[in-house]
């Protein structure tokens, strides 16, 4: 019998891409090439599976050219590079990686907004090109963390996770806005209170974004949203590129109506916008929020278990849309 085709769109683990190539036949990308849509749609001519990033658009284009594909499994929590319509239009599973980047991907973002708060990037910068001289009172002056008000935009796991750690351990307190209020006895632990998008903006001394990308929260954070928070006020952004204008962010960073943020994501990343380079008061970093070795190892097995389930008959553990199973043969 012959075995099914599938392919690793990005390089892996050498053991994840072993686990595969126990039941499938594997095309792996070893080389770490991103490839062009043309490319990844004549890479997956024949296959009947792909383990992809966030860096593969899967569209009706690419399904269309590839009409045998039954799945397409994510390593990635965000999926809006998977047009899940198209998916459920042409029997073809979907699947992500949540739950096991989510305390990592909060530690991150907790690192970031406190990196953002003490102005760690502009005074290790200031210290790196020699200016340091002597102590001054005044000397890179940042805002506290500990008792100050902690706003969250979008309270799914990870922005639970980010409340967790900011009530239990620096006495923050927590408001949130979210497409829909969180249960009562998830609320309690935290003393969160809900708020308007507004409210969540005027009053919140750091604010955090974890709400997932979509059409409906593109630019979510723009200029209006900007100019309706605090002049000490941050920004974190751990969410998806996209979700901040980030030609607008640059621009209030400038001018000093927020005092400073912190990116991990960009959009139409890995490009960052040119503006964000220039100004002292934003910590970048390269998407690497869940970027520890036990969570991209979770996240890489949790993709596997998802293709080998969805090609032998097994139930996936994490599918998108789990509508379209039992996948046809």
């Amino acid at each position: 019998m012959t075995r099914p085709s599938v392919l690793v769109a990005r390089a892996v683990f050498g053991d994840i891409v072993d686990r595969l190539r126990a039941h499938f036949d594997v095309e792996d990308n070893p080389q770490d090439r991103i490839f062009t849509k043309a490319e990844l749609s004549a890479k997956l001519a024949g296959k009947a599976g792909a383990f992809i990033t966030g860096s593969e658009r899967i569209d009706a284009e690419l399904l269309d050219a590839n009409p045998q594909l039954r799945a397409v499994c994510n390593m990635a929590v965000g999926y809006n590079n998977i047009d899940v319509d198209a998916c459920n239009a042409r029997g073809v599973l979907a699947t992500n990686t949540p739950d096991v980047l989510t305390e990592t991907t909060a530690d991150f973002g907790f690192a970031l907004m406190m990196a953002a708060a003490r102005r760690m990037a502009e005074s290790e910068h200031f210290l790196r090109r020699g200016e340091w001289s002597k102590w001054s009172y005044d000397m890179f002056i940042g805002s506290d963390v500990h008792g100050a008000t902690l706003g969250i935009l979008g309270m799914g796991r990870i922005g639970q996770a980010i409340a967790r750690r900011g009530a239990l351990g620096f006495g923050m307190q927590v408001i949130y806005h979210n497409r829909s209020r969180l249960a009562p006895e998830l609320e309690a632990p935290l003393g969160a209170r809900y708020v308007s998008k507004e409210a969540l903006l005027r009053e919140a001394d750091h604010l955090v974004l974890v709400v997932p990308y979509s059409a409906a929260s593109h630019h979510a954070i723009g200029a209006a949203e900007l100019a309706l928070m605090k002049p000490s006020a941050t920004l974190t952004n751990v969410a998806r590129g996209g979700v901040v204008d980030d030609a607008a962010l640059a621009a209030a960073l400038r001018e000093r109506r927020i005092a400073a943020a912190a990116l991990d994501v960009f959009e139409g990343e890995p490009s960052v916008h040119p503006d964000l380079l220039t100004v002292p008061n934003v910590v970048l970093t390269p998407h690497i929020a869940s970027a520890t070795v036990r969570t991209r190892r979770a996240m890489a097995d949790l993709a596997v278990d998802n293709l080998i389930a969805a090609l032998t008959g097994g139930t996936p553990p994490t599918p998108v849309n789990p509508q379209v199973l039992p996948l046809k043969g």
